[in-house]
Order: C-alpha cells, then structure tokens, then sequence
C-alpha cells in the first residue's frame, strides 16, 4: 500500500510517519500533484493556522487535487478543519469536501483556550474508522477551533461544548486530536483507515 503523507509544512509530519512505520507502514513524504493522485491512501497532517496551511496548500497546485483525490484522505487536526467549507480562523475558505464552518472554541470559566491535553471520546455512531475504539478512550488534542457535531461525526468530544473528534463522509475523513500521540486509540484510528474499511 502506497501512504503519502502530505507536505504542507506540517510540524507533526514525523511523528504521523513514525506511527505509521509503527503499523508497519513506510509513508512517503510528498509536496508532488503525481505522486499524491497516485497514492492508496492520502494523509493531510496540520499544525499550524488554517490560513496558513491553506496558502502553502495553493502555493504547491495541491488544493484541486485534494478536491479531486479518488483514494481515501484522512485530515488531521488542522488538516481536518481544512475539510470543512470554511474556517473562522482568519476567515480561511477551506477545501469545501465535507458541509459545515469551522469556529473558535468558547471561552468559559475554568477552560483554557487552547484545548490541550487528553480528552474522552464518545462515539455518535458505527463506522469501521472507528471500529475497536471504545466509547470514552482517551484521546490528545491540541487546537482552538473545532466543528460542531454534524452528521458527518463519528466521534465527539467535549471542552465546554461538544465537538466533532472524527468526521467521515465516504472516502473524506479527519481526525481533530493527534492519533500519533494518542496510544491505542490513536493507532486503531490510523490501523482502521488504512483497511478495507475505507476502500
């Protein structure tokens, strides 16, 4: 299987590659059109602003091909809010493959804003993304913004409102918490998207 990580100057992309050579997988590294279409499965790592990342994305010709991808895609954290229509971090059009904004989390007494550190995860319902993830295993995330719960949420969370923790709509998914720092809960996530599940 061909695993292709995308470069968009993501500071997690190591560790995401080290996960997966974990599950036994050499992902490649890429910033290339060709290279990215010709993968089996496509992963959009973020750490950064949704401006940002989506500038380097259109810098490198990579905004049309992740539109038009055939093979699964699997966003994570920021990478994920980039799947959305729009993202309320510096008003940032988004790559539109799933409905739905992208807000700041809420400010409430006794929260941090950002939201970082380990959190539960509930399952909203059944997906073989989320297979063997039990309701409330704990997950790490770090970010400020988030999607609400649409229909496309597999798994929620919750820092002063309810969240969207894993989004799947058919061959387009994201994660908003880090499955490489997030231990069995994280593996089983990246496991499950590379299985026959997501074909």
């Amino acid at each position: 299987m061909r695993v292709v990580l995308v470069d968009a100057g993501g500071a997690n992309l190591g560790s995401v590659r080290y996960a997966l050579r974990r599950l036994g997988v050499e992902a490649e590294v890429s910033r290339d059109a060709a290279a990215i279409r010709a993968a089996d499965r496509v992963i959009l790592p973020g750490v950064s602003t949704a401006a940002t990342v989506m500038r380097r994305l259109a810098e490198l010709g990579l905004v049309e091909v992740l539109r038009s991808l055939q093979a699964p895609l699997l966003g994570v954290c920021v990478g994920m809010q980039l799947l959305f229509e729009h993202s309320e971090e510096d008003d940032t059009p988004c790559l539109g493959l799933l409905p739905g904004r992208v807000a700041r989390l809420r400010q409430a007494p006794g929260l941090r804003i950002p939201h970082m550190g380990w959190n539960r995860l509930q399952p909203l319902r059944r997906d073989p993304l989320t297979e063997g993830i039990a309701p409330g295993a704990w997950a790490y995330f770090v970010h400020s913004y988030a999607a609400a719960p649409g229909q496309d949420c597999l798994l929620a969370s919750e820092h002063g409102v309810s969240f969207a923790a894993v989004v799947r709509r058919g061959a387009v998914a994201g994660a908003q918490f880090h499955p490489e720092r997030s231990g069995p809960a994280g593996a089983r996530l990246l496991a499950n998207f590379l299985g026959a599940g997501m074909a």
